[in-house]
């Protein structure tokens, strides 16, 4: 397969697109001064200027339909930044396109799950019936076609989503004849999700607007209906079987209606301190040779619960973490092995010359 820059084949291999931006069409609506306003108001969400980015492209696909150079411009005027940086974002994610594309966007899943049980037929059907490759867009200009890496559905596989939206457990004739529907001007309702608008509408919501004209449209998309079977499904035999998760290990309970005795000293009082706590320090017991700040880091790993707390108390301990537990001074010697004797004299390094 080529993956020469800027060919099709090279953004399905790569996932990155480094076609060139075209250039605007003679109808392509401006970016008028609202846009403008909108994109300010993005970029009031944020503490920091440039983190607004990611949504002011999407606010700009939702105008013009693709990322265009106008719009590149728009986004780095507002935030201070170049052009050149700029477009390296909308350049790395796929969301953004750098051509005008169709009404709808149609993603066919062709990873691992969704290839093997039909997602690259289906892409390549739909290849065939639009006349089209990754990422362009059919003559009369209703749907762009793409290839997508994964769409997280792997229970529904194989999965095909229309400007996000999802239709799930497609085969060749139910793809088909969604992306037909499509061409028809019909908008069959996803198998889950907010019923379908178009790709410049999801856009603006993605952009943080609201992509709806009314509220009755409104509440229709946030009280969808869906078809969630697959993702229950593991719920439902469990039940029916009788099984569940294992108990998380904890703390042993004492038994119901029983008076509980006093509690055994902490090991940082067995060993002359107080219970370490904020601002509590264990006194040395003068039998280890260790600082105070030693004595009561063996204590705090000594006393832990589990392994969790015992792996964060030795992280905090001064021998260092992972090499707490090792003879004292080897912690920083970088070997366990012992010194190597010296070829000489067949004498180790602490060992005198003269003896």
């Amino acid at each position: 397969m080529s993956a020469l820059p800027g060919s099709a084949e090279g953004t399905a291999v790569t996932g990155l697109d480094s076609s060139p931006v075209e250039p605007a069409a003679a109808d392509l609506p401006p970016l008028t001064e609202q846009v403008r306003l909108e994109a300010r108001e993005i970029i009031a969400r944020y503490p920091q200027p440039r983190s607004a980015l990611l949504p002011m492209l999407h606010l700009v696909q939702s105008h013009q339909g693709y990322v265009t150079p106008e719009g590149v411009a728009l986004c780095a005027e507002e935030l201070g930044l170049t052009k050149a940086e700029v477009g390296a974002v909308a350049t790395f994610y796929t969301m953004y396109k750098r051509r005008p594309t169709g009404r709808h966007l149609v993603s066919v899943c062709t990873n691992t799950l969704c290839a093997v049980l039909g997602g690259q037929r289906i892409f390549d059907a739909l290849s065939r019936d639009l006349g089209v490759h990754h990422d362009e867009t059919a003559a009369d200009g209703s749907v762009t076609l793409e290839h997508a890496e994964c769409l997280a559905a792997c229970d529904y596989a194989p999965v095909v989503t229309v400007d996000y939206e999802f239709y799930d457990q497609q085969d060749l004739d139910s793809a088909r004849e969604l992306v037909a529907a499509l061409r028809r001007g019909e908008k069959p309702h996803p198998t889950r999700g907010a019923p379908l608008t178009d790709f410049r509408g999801v856009s603006r919501q993605l952009a943080g607007f609201d992509q709806y004209g009314d509220q009755v449209a409104r509440a229709a998309a946030v009280d969808a209906e869906g078809a969630i079977g697959p993702t229950l499904a593991g719920l439902r035999l469990a039940a029916e079987r009788g099984e569940s998760a294992p108990p998380m290990p904890g703390p042993t309970q004492p038994p119901a209606n029983t008076v509980e005795g006093p509690r055994p000293p902490h090991p940082s009082q067995a060993q002359g301190g107080a219970r370490d706590g904020a601002g509590e320090t264990t006194q040395p017991s003068g039998r280890t040779g260790e600082t105070p700040e030693e004595e009561a880091a063996d204590a705090r790993v000594a006393a832990a619960d589990n392994p969790a707390e015992r792996a964060g108390a030795a992280q905090a301990h001064p021998d260092k973490g992972a090499e707490y537990g090792q003879p004292r001074g080897r912690q920083h010697a970088g070997t366990e092995n012992p010194p190597a004797a010296e070829p000489a004299t067949g004498t180790t390094p602490t060992q005198s010359k003269e003896s």
